[in-house]
């Protein structure tokens, strides 16, 4: 797999060795002498994406109040928004990982693509400017904005979900969390508890797992 081929994903030239760094994950780095990662480019990219975000939901939605654009926001530039997209532009192949996190799946987990996308765009502005950093995200972050309510609903599900509650007289949801496995590969298991039935999630992370089994809940009440 070569960079040239992610460069035409991408649809921008980065320079080979910046786009290389943009790839590189502390796991790489810390086994391998301790060379550069990522990590500052990623937290370039993601001040970028907050502001070219915050510029577009503010002048397009503008009947949303501080407190909904807040919420808007945070849903398109958040890892569960974020890592479809990293995903479908196949940045997972051409992350340099480091041997443990290799076999722990990597490649495929949700955090780690949402933050090489946001390297990678750091990169592009390091390498391209602003203008076309903010072409990169109309193109690959805003079709995310075209059914905000969705947007919003898939990203606070939890929330979704003891409002729904409440409106329709029901009695708070309830979570219980189990885990199983060892430390590094940990799989959390939530058990949500509404009007007498059960609906279970299951995730690497006890956030996922109680948010999968809200998501669950909202399909059976909807």
């Amino acid at each position: 797999m070569s960079l040239g081929e992610l460069q035409a994903r991408l649809g921008v030239k980065i320079e080979p060795e910046l786009l290389e760094l943009a790839l590189t994950h502390t796991s790489f780095s810390y086994e391998n002498g301790n060379q550069p990662s990522n990590e500052r480019l990623e937290f370039l990219g993601d001040s970028v994406l907050g502001f070219v975000v915050s510029a577009h939901i503010t002048q397009t939605f503008t009947d949303l109040s501080e407190g909904e654009l807040s919420r808007l926001k945070n849903a398109v530039v958040s890892a569960k928004a974020l890592a479809p997209i990293a995903e479908a532009l196949g940045l997972g192949e051409y992350l340099r990982l480091g041997v443990g996190e290799e076999r722990t799946g990597g490649r495929t987990k949700p955090n780690l693509l949402a933050d090489v996308f946001e390297a990678i765009l750091g990169a592009i502005y390091v390498s391209k400017g602003i203008d076309a950093a903010t072409e990169f995200v109309r193109s690959q972050v805003f079709p995310l904005l075209a059914d905000p309510a969705a947007l919003l609903s898939a990203s606070e599900p939890k929330t979704k979900l003891q409002e729904l509650a409440a409106k329709l007289g029901l009695d708070a949801p309830s979570y219980t969390v189990t885990h199983d496995g060892p430390d590094h590969d940990r799989i959390f298991t939530a058990s949500l508890m509404l009007q007498g039935r059960v609906f279970v999630g299951a995730a690497r992370s006890k956030r996922d797992a109680e948010t999968e089994a809200a998501l669950a809940a909202l399909a059976k009440l909807s």
